[in-house]
């Protein structure tokens, strides 16, 4: 240990140092610390009576109406509706959900969006029996065909359009999906294009502009065709974020617009307020979607906080669609809307555009309603890295927005150098007459037999509807024994019942599986501590007062009494009573309530607070019990998990990633191993990633920033089986200890990002965090994220400070050797640019 002979503060004195550095940094000498605490709280406390309600649904078999009379092959046809309800019913969803009454849209509804000639154009249609006249009148508009039920069926489509979104916005329904046809994406004003008549996404959006007390909507679209019609209803208009993510190939791919590219940002008051993500090759995997998720998205939406999100939910950038030629799963399209659903309270509603793999198609649209009511999301094969065009295109985006979105203001994205280009290379003069007869893409049916990637994804892929979704073991004695006999000490038994109270007064306790505790097994323990360590603390109990006052001068920050031993097993086997149910698949995830700590206890000795390292031994427990091939532990207590990062450096099937306070290794524990440098040994390198903050004072903006930049794209590219979080609160608002002002919700947003890991197998083990209001809340708002509630929106202050931007970079130049995701920064190149441990 790094300061066994150095003469150690009192815990009062470290108390009372932290205090006078809170009021120094934050200039606030005329008042006391916890004089502003309490409002930190309200965001949370707003929250207390808002638990998950149910998933609405909206389908009609009338959308089997709508076909081409003289093309039976065409691939906007009924089949696509057919196939999704047929593969919802057979996994049971449909059940599971709150159906929603269908309606036609208004001619008043339309007329927000679209001109009323346009309208009396498909209105003329209803009912005409003739093909030709019909085939005739296609011919005027690209890729269109009319049938007698058109008409009726643009309506009834719209019309449930806007019904679903008014549940949303009425509280009747928490999300919902649409399962529409025809798609409207592409329909403009005054014409029909692409399949779509009504552009029912943007006529959505401007009813609830209109109707309720909603002023920022984001419109996620990631269907594999532009939606060109929906940005340019919105072009110029900040309420709505349009993001579109589409093949492009410099234009030579449907729809062939230049509007379609990177440059095109907005128009006045909408300037950035439109996101065009094009993609300039074809066969773009899972890791090349998420990619853009965490770089762009993400952050973006972070910073925009809108009040609901509108999904244009195309299918046709799924493996085998003919039209789009990507390689999207469809499990990539749960994880896509999971990582969305924490933003605008978990008011999400998704609309069905394109899609034309009839098996894609269904597994995508099936597996995106589980992911809205819920359950798990499917663990992905992260084999493929983001491909070289995406970075390009990433940056170029990036390079747009700069100066719209703060977010993208950071020294660590682009290098100073950078220009974008754009390469818009199709000129091909414009049809007058379209044609209506074999104009499409055609399926090769030999590409999703049985014996296909695509079956074979399908029949391989888990999925789990778990009904406990979240565990939680404690034990009283916890909250009981074990206490110091210096006055104050932060690490004390009523952080227990505290967040035991604050879950019964957010009405959460009835709503958890609670575990019967145990202590942990010698041979337990022994995963992670020697016998000599573990024989020491056995025989605790034997000691005086004065003799365990003497004892303790041994550790550094650790006290020890009578009843440390039993405690300490006691925090141990609650957290594998939570990890086995967990992987027993009894629960979905799981909450540790446990002291004291574990994760300073290293092999032979205890430090820190801590005697036994209870993720430690749960982690090696889970790998030798259950043959986990990867466990991601995931430490956010304000302090470096030095025992925890030693248990596993050497150690590849484990990912040690630590957020903590380090100020150039002066903080506790004071180890250069906290490092940004440290990055594990022998097979193990790689696998320690270390976040290391060299100043005070962070907060929810640059939490969130690390969990987009660097947590998540790593955690997607190791693809853990199990996430076990270090979940310390002393970097919390308040803590007397931390010096940070992370809220609590900021805690809740964290947990929700990490639950579409692991299958949902993610643990949360009570470490740090001494003020004990703003630990029960945090815990509180971790334990209603993994129950799927809505979460509070954050207040975030982007860009991230300048210390932070400058750990960011540290860190991605350094883990850049072992993890494709960092392709995407701007790495340092050159020795000059070096840093040292202590810079």
């Amino acid at each position: 240990m790094e300061n066994q002979n150095k003469v150690k503060p009192t815990t009062s004195a470290l108390i009372a140092a932290r205090k006078k550095e809170f009021l120094e940094t934050n200039s606030m000498k005329g008042l006391q610390l916890y004089d502003h605490v309490q409002d930190d709280f309200k965001n949370a406390r707003s929250f207390i009576d808002k638990s998950i309600k149910s998933t609405g649904i909206i389908y009609d078999d009338q959308f089997s109406n709508h076909l081409c009379a003289w093309d039976m092959k065409y691939p906007e046809n009924p089949q696509r509706y057919e196939s999704i309800i047929k593969r919802c019913n057979e996994l049971g969803l449909i059940e599971r959900c709150l159906k929603i009454q269908c309606r036609n849209a208004t001619n008043d509804e339309l007329l927000m969006k679209h001109s009323q000639s346009i309208i009396d154009k498909l209105k003329s249609t209803d009912n005409t029996q003739s093909v030709d006249i019909l085939q005739a009148l296609s011919s005027k508009y690209d890729a269109i065909y009319f049938h007698p039920s058109t008409y009726k069926q643009s309506l009834l489509a719209t019309g449930s359009s806007i019904e679903l979104v008014k549940a949303i916005c009425e509280n009747k329904i928490q999300n919902g999906m649409a399962f529409i046809r025809p798609p409207g994406h592409h329909a403009m004003k005054s014409e029909f294009c692409g399949y779509c008549f009504f552009n029912n996404v943007a006529i959505a959006a401007e009813y609830v502009l209109r109707h309720y007390s909603v002023s920022k909507i984001l419109i996620v679209d990631w269907d594999v065709h532009h939606g060109q019609a929906t940005q340019q209803m919105f072009y110029d208009d900040p309420r709505v974020l349009y993001f579109s993510i589409h093949r492009y190939e410099h234009g030579q791919f449907w729809p062939n617009l230049r509007e379609s590219d990177w440059d095109f940002t907005g128009n006045g008051d909408g300037q950035g307020f439109n996101i065009n993500v094009p993609l300039n090759a074809t066969g773009m995997k899972d890791a090349d979607y998420l990619a853009i998720f965490h770089q762009i998205l993400l952050p973006v939406a972070s910073e925009f906080q809108p009040d609901l999100i509108l999904i244009s939910s195309g299918y046709d950038a799924a493996l085998g669609c003919p039209e789009g030629e990507m390689e999207v799963t469809p499990a990539c399209y749960a994880h896509l809307v999971r990582s969305l659903m924490g933003f605008a309270c978990g008011r999400v509603a998704v609309l069905l555009e394109g899609g034309y793999c009839l098996k894609s198609l269904a597994e995508g649209a099936a597996l995106t309603l589980k992911s809205l009511l819920g359950d798990p999301c499917p663990l992905l094969d992260m084999t493929s890295n983001p491909c070289n065009s995406i970075v390009q295109t990433i940056q170029n985006v990036i390079f747009a927005h700069q100066k719209y979105w703060k977010c993208f203001q950071v020294d660590f994205l682009l290098n100073q150098s950078f220009r974008a280009v754009s390469m818009y290379s199709y000129y091909e003069e414009p049809l007058t007459v379209f044609p209506t007869f074999d104009c499409y893409p055609t399926q090769d049916i030999s590409k999703i037999d049985e014996n296909s990637v695509l079956q074979h994804l399908i029949s391989e892929t888990q999925l789990l509807n778990i009904n406990n979704k979240v565990c939680v073991s404690f034990d009283l004695i916890m909250d009981q024994k074990h206490e110091s006999s210096e006055s104050g000490h932060p690490e004390c038994p009523g952080r227990i019942s505290a967040i035991l109270n604050m879950f019964n007064e957010f009405q959460l306790t009835n709503r958890l599986l609670i575990l019967p505790s145990r202590e942990a097994e010698e041979s337990e323990l022994l995963l992670a501590h020697s016998k000599e360590h573990i024989d020491e603390m056995s025989n605790l109990y034997k000691l005086s007062p004065s003799e365990l006052s003497e004892k303790e001068k041994c550790y550094d920050s650790v006290y020890l009494t009578t009843d440390t031993y039993k405690v300490s097993t006691l925090a141990s086997g609650c957290l594998l009573q939570v990890v086995d149910s967990v992987l027993n698949n009894e629960s979905a995830s799981g909450v540790a309530v446990i002291r004291p700590p574990g994760h300073h206890a290293e092999l032979d000795i205890a430090c820190g607070f801590c005697i036994f390292n209870s993720v430690a031994i749960a982690a090696s427990y889970a790998l030798n019990k259950y043959g986990l091939k990867r466990i991601m532990i995931l430490d956010w207590d304000i302090h470096f998990g030095n025992g925890t990062m030693r248990a596993f450096s050497s150690d590849p099937r484990v990912l040690y990633i630590s957020i903590h306070r380090y100020q150039n290794a002066k903080f506790f524990p004071c180890s250069e191993e906290g490092s940004h440098k440290v990055t594990g040994s022998g097979s193990g390198e790689g696998y320690t990633i270390n976040i290391p903050w060299n100043k005070n004072g962070m907060g929810d903006t640059e939490y969130i920033s690390v969990m987009q930049n660097i947590i998540l794209p790593i955690a997607y590219e190791f693809c853990p089986e199990l996430v076990l979080v270090s979940a310390g609160f002393d970097a919390a608002v308040g803590d007397p200890l931390g010096g940070c002002k992370v809220t609590p919700e900021c805690y809740g947003h964290l947990t929700h990002f990490l639950s579409s890991l692991a299958n949902g197998k993610v643990i949360l083990a009570l470490e740090g965090g001494y003020n004990i209001d703003a630990v029960s809340y945090c815990m509180t708002m971790c334990t209603k994220a993994l129950l799927g509630d809505p979460l509070p929106p954050l207040d975030l202050e982007f860009p991230i400070c300048k210390n932070a931007q400058k750990t960011i970079k540290r860190v991605v130049n350094v883990q850049k050797n072992y993890w494709s995701c960092f392709k995407f920064f701007n790495y340092e190149r050159t020795s000059k640019h070096s840093f040292s441990v202590n810079d």
